[in-house]
C-alpha cells in the first residue's frame, strides 16, 4: 500500500474490494439454507431460508440481526444481493430469514377477508394475516432465535401483500420488529379498509424507535400514461386506486409525525410492480440503517489527527450503535482495525498502531489473529516480551501449527 494514501481511504477501499471478492468467490452458490417447521397454529409445515453472514463461525458466541422477508423463496435473493455487496459499510452483517408464502400467499397475507375485488367475485382464500402473524411471533420467531444466532434487532420486509402485511404489522404488533419495509404496498385492499385503520392508530399510538419505508412503483395507471404523480390523486377511477392508497398512506404518516415514527418513502418512475423489489430494499436498507454509517471519516483521513482524538470517535460510535441496537456491538469489523493498524505502522504512527491492534483485541477477543497481529506489532518494537505474550494467547485461541511455530521462535530469541 502507499503510504502517502491516507490510512483510511485505504480501509475503504479494501473494504470495497473485500466484498467485491466475496461476491465473485460466491457467485454460484446456492441462495439460501432451507430449514423447516412445522406449525401448529396454521396446521402445516411451513419452509424458511436461512442465508448466514460471511463472517459466521458456529464456534463464536457473535450474534447478529435478523431480517426476515415474506416471499422469501423468491425474494431472498434480491435481499442477499443488497447485503452481500452493502453490509459492513452502509449496514450490518444480518442473518436473513426467507418465509416461503408460495402455496398460501393470499391468505397469509390479506389483512381483512373479502368475497369480491374489483367488481368480481373473489373465492380465493383470504384474510388469514392475523393468523400468520401468530405463527411468526409464536412459532417462526422463537425457532429462528433458538436455532440461530440471532438477536432480537428484528427487520420485516414485504412487496405487494407482502407490504400489505408489513404495514399491518407496524400499526397492529408494533414491538415485534424494529424496522418497517413495505414495497409497493397492496394498500387498495379491501376498499382501503387498513388505510381507513391507519388514521387513527397513527394519530394515537406511539412509534418511537420504528422505521418505516415505503416503495411506490412507476406505474400508477394500468393504461393511461399521461397519469403522473402530480395528477394521479385527482383521478377517481380503480385504475389508481393501487397507488393514490399508497401515497394517502404516506400523507396520513406525515400528518402524524409527532407519533415518532422514523418514516421515509420514495417513488420509484422507471420501475414496475415486479421490478421494483430489488432497487426499495438497496434504497429501504440503507435509509434505515443510515446511523450505522461511519462517522467522522475526514478524521480518519487526516493522518495528523491525534490519537485521542480518533479513540474518541470509535468509542461515541460504540456508544451509539448500543443505542440503536439495545446491546454492545463493536464499532468496526475487525479486519478494519487490523488493516488500520498495519498502515499506521506502514506510515511509521506506532501509537495509532498500538490503539487499533489492541481495541481489535477488546472487540473480538475471541479472534486468534487479533492477538497475531497485537504481536506483529510488538515484534516491531522490539518487545519480544509481549509479541510472546500475544502469540500464545493466538495459540491458545487456534492451536494452529503457525502460531505453534511463531511461539517456539519467539522462545528462541
Amino acid at each position: 500500500m502507499h503510504k502517502n494514501l491516507p490510512s483510511f481511504i485505504l480501509i475503504l477501499m479494501l473494504l470495497g474490494i473485500y466484498q467485491y471478492s466475496w461476491s465473485q468467490s460466491n457467485f454460484k452458490v446456492q441462495i439460501g439454507k432451507i430449514d423447516s417447521l412445522y406449525s401448529n397454529i396454521l396446521q402445516e409445515s411451513r419452509e424458511i431460508y436461512i442465508q448466514l453472514p460471511e463472517s459466521f463461525n458456529p464456534d463464536s458466541d457473535t450474534k447478529y440481526p435478523v431480517t426476515y422477508i415474506l416471499d422469501g423463496d423468491v425474494m431472498l435473493n434480491a435481499l442477499h444481493t443488497v447485503h452481500s455487496y452493502y453490509s459492513g459499510g452502509f449496514m450490518p452483517e444480518m442473518i436473513l430469514v426467507g418465509i416461503s408464502n408460495g402455496e398460501h400467499r393470499t391468505r397469509d397475507l390479506t389483512t381483512s377477508e373479502v368475497s369480491e375485488r374489483r367488481g368480481q367475485a373473489y373465492n380465493q382464500e383470504n384474510g388469514g394475516a392475523e393468523k400468520f402473524t401468530q405463527f411468526i411471533e409464536s412459532e417462526l420467531i422463537p425457532f429462528v432465535e433458538d436455532k440461530y444466532p440471532v438477536t432480537n434487532y428484528r427487520t420485516l420486509i414485504g412487496h405487494s401483500y407482502g407490504g400489505l402485511f408489513t404495514v399491518n404489522m407496524l400499526l397492529k404488533h408494533t414491538d415485534l420488529f424494529k424496522n418497517y419495509l413495505a414495497i409497493d404496498p397492496s394498500m387498495d385492499w379491501d376498499k382501503q379498509k387498513l388505510l381507513k385503520e391507519s388514521k387513527e392508530i397513527l394519530s394515537q399510538k406511539s412509534f418511537n424507535g420504528k422505521s418505516l419505508f415505503i416503495s411506490l412503483g412507476g406505474q400508477l395507471h394500468m393504461a393511461d400514461t399521461d397519469i403522473t404523480l402530480d395528477n394521479v390523486m385527482k383521478d377517481t377511477t380503480e385504475f389508481t386506486l393501487f397507488a393514490r392508497s399508497n401515497i394517502e398512506l404516506s400523507k396520513i404518516i406525515e400528518d402524524n409525525k409527532e407519533n415518532g415514527l422514523n418514516f421515509h418513502w420514495k417513488f420509484y418512475p422507471n420501475d414496475l410492480h415486479g421490478t421494483i423489489p430489488l432497487p426499495s430494499i438497496m434504497d429501504g436498507l440503507i435509509n434505515i440503517f443510515s446511523w450505522y454509517q461511519m462517522e467522522d471519516i475526514n478524521k480518519f483521513n487526516d493522518p495528523e489527527t491525534p490519537k485521542e482524538v480518533l479513540y474518541d470517535i470509535i468509542k461515541r460510535r460504540e456508544v451509539k450503535l448500543k443505542k440503536h441496537f439495545g446491546y454492545a456491538v463493536a464499532p468496526y469489523p475487525n479486519f478494519l482495525f487490523n488493516m488500520s493498524g498495519y498502515m499506521s505502522m506502514d506510515m511509521e504512527k506506532p501509537d495509532k498502531a498500538k490503539m487499533y491492534f489492541e481495541l481489535n483485541t477488546e472487540y473480538y477477543p475471541e479472534d486468534p489473529n487479533t492477538y497475531d497481529s497485537l504481536a506483529d506489532y510488538y515484534e516491531a518494537q522490539n518487545d519480544l516480551e509481549n509479541a510472546l505474550i500475544n502469540v500464545s494467547k493466538a495459540y491458545e485461541l487456534s492451536g494452529s501449527d503457525y502460531h505453534k511455530k511463531r511461539v517456539e521462535e519467539l522462545k528462541s530469541r
